[in-house]
């Protein structure tokens, strides 16, 4: 039997609602970014590739509907999951009209055994008809929103080209809470100019305005990227996976314990990554973070417990 986690793990909250494995499936809608296509810039994020985190597979001509049910093989195979949840990773998922939004999700949702749907997008795609579209499937079914964030610091934003600022990711957050949507962010540990207390600082900021979930990253450099053009100059050093892993028990340990932590590290494609090399060893990380916590005694929320019981 898997131990329990020091931190509120993804698996086990999907399997205290639904009582079974609930397993994610990577769709690409075929949609861009506004980061990407010229209306903000033509680049992108500056670690982002031509794939923008996606599969590839609309690119391909797999519809959506096909994509879930090929991705359901792997899932039944291994995990002998038959409940599914629809994830959009690829660029930005409510970058479009409202009408398409539906077609999109309408299909994804009535493939047999998904239960609910992840829509990952940036927090300047969304506007209230969009969400009030979203909205209308928490009745029967379990919604995530997933805005990229990565910093709460607007240089950082800034310097990797994000072409939004924290602001725009409050008020995005300030219009879908209230909804019955679970609303998740995520963020990159080892950016462009970040230390330690920079990307804590990330950390305690996220933990006080009443998100549901986060995703945590490694910054590691893609072949392509504007990133890896700054490694290869010597402008940029990834994160050293001691280094990482410290971060991020440093980082869990400021998060209340009801935050879902939906992934602790990247897990890069082998033919992209540049470096840092560990980066593709994700299941050495993963149980270096379980150890470290153990080895601290520590656990998701502890710093916060302490502050309340110094403060009593």
């Amino acid at each position: 039997m898997e131990k329990k986690k020091r931190y509120t793990d993804y698996n086990s909250y999907l399997r205290e609602i639904f009582g079974e494995r609930v397993q994610k499936i990577a769709v690409d809608a075929g949609l861009t970014c506004p980061n990407r296509d010229g209306t903000l810039s033509a680049q992108g994020c500056i670690y982002c590739n031509a794939r923008g985190s996606g599969t590839g597979a609309f690119a391909m001509g797999m519809g959506i509907k096909e994509q879930i049910e090929a991705g359901k093989i792997p899932m039944i195979k291994k995990y002998k999951a038959q409940k599914f949840l629809a994830y959009f990773q690829s660029y930005s998922n409510t970058y479009t009209s409202v009408e398409h939004m539906g077609q999109m999700y309408d299909a994804a949702l009535s493939c047999k055994g998904v239960v609910g749907m992840a829509v990952g997008t940036r927090p300047d795609c969304i506007d209230d008809e969009k969400l009030d579209l979203i909205e209308s499937y928490t009745k029967n079914y379990l919604v995530w929103l997933e805005y990229g964030l990565q910093s709460v610091h607007d240089a950082t934003l800034q310097r990797i080209n994000r072409g939004h600022g924290f602001a725009q990711f409050l008020h995005a957050v300030g219009m879908t809470r209230g909804r019955g949507i679970n609303i998740c962010a995520h963020v990159i540990l080892g950016l462009p100019g970040e230390n330690r207390e920079m990307m804590l600082e990330t950390a305690r900021q996220l933990a006080q305005i009443g998100i549901n979930g986060i995703k945590l990253h490694l910054l590691y450099v893609v072949k392509g990227t504007p990133l890896d053009r700054m490694f290869l100059a010597g402008q940029y050093r990834p994160m050293e996976q001691r280094q990482y892993v410290e971060t991020v028990c440093d980082f869990l340990e400021l998060l209340p314990k009801e935050i879902v932590i939906q992934r602790i590290t990247g897990d890069p494609h082998g033919s992209e990554l540049r470096a840092p090399a560990w980066a593709g060893r994700y299941r050495e990380t993963f149980n270096l973070i379980q150890q470290t916590l153990e080895q601290r005694s520590s656990f998701q929320g502890r710093k916060l417990e302490q502050k309340s019981r110094d403060a009593g």
